[in-house]
């Protein structure tokens, strides 16, 4: 419906193996002083595949200086055989999984044709939890379809099962694409850049505070954008949540425990 082949704005050797890729991408960071790295398959769906293909790749991005394989997914593509196979990795490596979530409104995730809606995500993310992988979870918090109450649902859905990390998302319109074409007949509109800040501090205010945040806002792919981030650079969007934040006094958690008990670690009683 709307992603891109490339991934957001990440660029890889991707005409070469696993291994020379891995050599390439090291050769571009080891002249910015970089002396660790962790191997991230980002694009698609890196466990649709045979497990005999899955293990031939992911075990031939095993080196010496990669402290982490980072494996990006969705939920619909999560099996106990395919978890199976991360322990077996693990067990040479240290292995996080990535998995989109988007949005907890599931009527949006059925028309952003997401392949899967809420339910099935929690399921996922429930047992990968239960075999203790890193979880990292992809949001996007300016659907048209969506209002803050969903954004406020997203972040307490993320918070109550236990995710490790969350990737911030603007959302981004690409040629060849449903989105792109709707985008073109202006069948739906984007909102503004402000509002898109009020409800990344929306998110951060209700998200547990134990969650790492990995990203604010997202580089849109370098190629075929028709529409991304209001076409301003993503520091200078970070720059004004950051600045947000300190005028509004708040910050991530801010009213976690306003809804969720954690002395009991149960929800609080409502009337």
């Amino acid at each position: 419906m709307f992603c891109d082949e490339t991934g957001s704005g990440f660029t890889t050797f991707g005409e070469f193996d696993i291994k020379t890729q891995i050599r390439k991408m090291k050769e571009r960071y080891i002249k910015k002083g970089a002396k660790k790295f962790i191997a991230y398959f980002q694009n698609y769906s890196n466990t649709y595949a045979p497990i005999e293909k899955l293990k031939k790749v992911y075990f031939s991005a095993i080196d010496e200086d990669i402290v982490q394989i980072s494996i990006s997914t969705r939920p619909d593509c999560i099996s106990d055989e395919i978890l199976d196979l991360l322990e077996e990795l693990r067990e040479k490596i240290d292995v996080s999984i990535e998995m989109g979530l988007q949005t907890s409104n599931y009527h949006t995730l059925v028309k952003m044709n997401r392949g899967h809606t809420l339910a099935e995500y929690i399921y996922a993310a429930k047992k990968i939890k239960e075999r203790s992988f890193e979880l990292i979870s992809h949001v996007i918090l300016n659907f048209p379809t969506d209002d803050m109450l969903d954004v406020i649902e997203t972040a307490k859905i993320l918070s109550v099962l236990d995710i490790d990390g969350v990737k911030i998302h603007s959302l981004y319109v690409v040629e060849n694409t449903i989105l792109g074409k709707l985008f073109k007949e202006n069948k739906i509109q984007i909102g503004t850049l402000d509002s898109y800040i009020e409800r990344v501090i929306q998110f951060l205010e209700f998200l547990s505070p134990k969650i790492t945040i990995h990203r604010l806002v997202a580089d849109p792919p370098n190629n075929g954008t028709i529409f991304g981030n209001w076409g301003i650079p993503k520091i200078q969007i970070i720059n004004m949540i950051e600045k947000r934040l300190k005028e509004k006094d708040t910050y991530q958690g801010k009213y976690f425990f306003k809804w969720f008990e954690p002395k009991t670690n149960k929800f609080s009683e409502r009337s």
